[in-house]
């Protein structure tokens, strides 16, 4: 049975009562990037309800690194932070001309 997908993780699932912190956390990598090219690392937490006992794990948060931008998506919401130096960078290019006849004559002698 799938689990349901949980809104707030800090929430115990049994009684709803709230958590004051993760007793323990960790961080997951993803081995392949995504579609613009960043890696998503994930941020698990273990908590345990001060209420019933319960013991659960949750994704506290989220971050989306690499290329030209980092989000942050976690308790307040997603955040995300651009690098402007890096976009002109990338539209900048250097122009390589070659002249096809300088190769014609190395072959020939």
């Amino acid at each position: 049975m799938p689990k349901k997908k949980q809104i707030d993780p800090y929430v115990c699932p049994n009684c709803g009562t709230k958590a004051e912190k993760a007793q323990k956390t960790w961080q997951l990598v993803s081995p392949l990037p995504d579609s613009y090219g960043r890696i998503t690392i994930t941020v698990m937490g273990s908590f345990v309800c001060p209420n019933c006992g319960h013991k659960w794990k949750s994704v506290v948060s989220k971050i989306k690194a690499g290329g030209s931008s980092v989000e942050i998506e976690g308790k307040k919401g997603v955040k995300k932070i651009e690098s402007k130096d890096s976009e002109e960078k990338a539209n900048e290019g250097e122009v390589i001309e070659l002249d096809l006849s300088d190769l014609d004559e190395d072959e020939e002698e």
